[in-house]
C-alpha cells in the first residue's frame, strides 16, 4: 500500500498566496498568486487529475501589484479576490479588488482555458470591483462561509468592515464596521469567518491576542489574551464542533482552544521549529489538521481526542451486535494524538497550505520560491479512518 508521490510544481516568481477553488466541489483546482516587485505578477489556475497524477495549469496577468493574499468566493468558481501592494505617491498601501477569470471566446465558462505562462499568451484578469481602502490597508478578504458570494470581510489595519456584493459582484456597499481600540494603534494580523451560528460570528488575531467578534452588533463577544508566547499568523474553525478554534503563531506552536473557555488551550502542538503561517482543519474529518511553517516543512497531525470522532467513526449498534465483545472494546478505545507524516519537498518558508475542496484527503502547500506541491493523506491513515 505504497503512497503515491507528490507532485511538484514552480511559479517564476515568488509568491505566498495559495486557495483552493472553493465553488468547486467535482474537480481538483488551487489558485496561486505570485509576488514579484519588478514583473507583472500572475494568478496560476492550476487542476490537478488525480486519475493520471498530471497538474494542468492556466495563467492569468494580475497587474496591479504583488500579491499577498487570495480568497475564493463559495458562490462561483470564477470569482476571486486578492489584496495586493501598489505604490501611491511614493507610500505602499495594500488594496483589495473582486476578480473574474477571463472565459473562453465563446463566453462557456465549463473549462478554463490552459495557456502557456509566457506573457504573450495570458489573459488579464477581468476586474469587477475595486474595495475602497479608506478604512485603511487591507490585509485579508473573507467570503461568507457556505454563502452564495454576496457578503465579504475585509480585514483592515484596526477594522472588521463587513461588505454586501451586487449579484455581478461589481459594486461592494458596506454595511457595518468595527474598529479595535487600544493603545499603540494595534494592527490585526489575521481573521477567519465562523462557518457556525449563522455565519454571525468572526475571530481576528492582532499581535498575541485572538478576539471574537459578533457580526451583528460588531461587538467583542470574547478575548485570548497572550494567546501565542508572539505573533498569531493564522485562525481556523473547526468545521465540526462548532466553539473549538486552531491558531498558530512565532512561538512556534500550534493551539487549539474551546472559546467557552478560554483560560487556557485545550491542545498545543510544538513540532515545528520556527514560525507556523498556516494551520487547517481538513473539511470533513476535523481530526486531521495541516500546518506549515518557515521551518521549510508541511506537518499533517491527527487530533482525535478534541474531535467530533475521538473513538474513530462509529457505526450504529445494531450493525455490529454479531461482533465480538473484545472486537467491540478495541474498537472504542481511543484514537491516539500525534503527528501522522511530516512533508520535506520545500526548500523555502511554506506560508500556505489549503486542503482541496473536492477531495478530502489532498491538499496542497506553497513556499516563497514559488513551488507549489500537491500531496495526499497517507493511505493508511485514509483507511483507518473509513474502515
Amino acid at each position: 500500500m505504497d503512497d503515491e508521490a507528490p507532485v511538484i510544481y514552480g511559479l517564476e516568481f515568488q509568491a505566498r498566496a495559495l486557495t483552493a477553488q472553493v465553488a468547486e466541489t467535482d474537480v481538483i483546482r488551487f489558485l496561486v498568486g505570485s509576488q514579484s516587485l519588478k514583473h507583472e505578477n500572475q494568478v496560476h489556475l492550476l487542476e490537478f487529475d488525480d486519475e493520471n497524477n498530471i497538474l494542468n495549469k492556466s495563467v492569468y496577468i494580475h497587474k496591479d501589484g504583488e500579491i499577498w493574499h487570495m480568497s475564493s468566493s463559495p458562490g462561483s468558481g470564477d470569482v476571486m479576490a486578492t489584496c495586493y501592494n501598489r505604490i501611491v505617491d511614493n507610500k505602499t498601501e495594500t488594496h483589495a479588488t473582486i476578480w473574474r477569470l477571463p472565459t473562453q471566446d465563446d463566453g462557456s465558462e465549463s473549462e478554463p482555458v490552459i495557456l502557456d505562462d509566457s506573457p504573450s499568451s495570458a489573459q488579464s484578469l477581468e476586474v469587477l470591483c475595486r474595495l475602497d481602502n479608506s478604512h485603511g490597508s487591507i490585509a485579508s478578504i473573507l467570503w461568507e462561509p457556505q454563502g452564495d458570494g454576496s457578503k465579504i470581510l475585509s480585514i483592515s489595519d484596526n477594522n472588521i468592515v463587513k461588505w454586501d456584493l451586487e449579484a455581478s459582484s461589481t459594486q461592494a456597499k458596506v454595511s457595518s464596521t468595527a474598529t479595535l481600540e487600544g493603545k499603540g494603534h494595534p494592527k490585526f494580523t489575521s481573521g477567519r469567518w465562523n462557518p457556525h451560528h449563522n455565519n454571525t460570528q468572526v475571530a481576528t488575531a492582532n499581535d498575541s491576542t485572538i478576539r471574537g467578534w459578533d457580526l451583528r452588533s460588531m461587538e467583542q463577544v470574547y478575548t485570548i489574551e497572550n494567546a501565542h508566547g508572539q505573533l498569531v499568523r493564522e485562525l481556523d474553525f473547526n468545521p465540526n464542533k462548532q466553539y473549538y478554534l486552531a491558531s498558530c503563531g512565532d512561538d512556534c506552536k500550534v493551539k487549539f482552544w474551546d472559546v467557552r473557555n478560554t483560560d487556557l488551550p485545550v491542545m498545543s502542538l510544538t513540532d515545528h521549529s520556527h514560525w507556523v503561517w498556516s494551520v487547517r482543519y481538513n473539511h470533513f474529518h476535523d481530526q486531521l489538521v495541516l500546518t506549515s511553517s518557515s521551518d521549510s516543512r508541511v506537518i499533517l497531525t491527527n487530533a482525535s481526542s478534541i474531535s467530533s470522532e475521538p473513538f474513530g467513526h462509529l457505526d450504529d449498534d445494531d450493525d455490529d451486535s454479531d461482533k465480538d465483545d473484545d472486537e467491540d472494546e478495541k474498537a472504542k478505545e481511543p484514537i491516539k494524538d500525534g503527528v501522522i507524516a511530516t512533508y520535506e519537498e520545500h526548500e523555502d518558508s511554506v506560508y500556505s497550505a489549503e486542503w482541496s475542496t473536492a477531495d478530502p484527503w489532498l491538499f496542497a502547500s506553497l513556499s516563497y520560491d514559488g513551488r507549489v506541491v500537491i500531496n495526499r493523506v497517507p493511505k493508511a491513515e485514509k483507511y483507518r479512518i473509513l474502515l
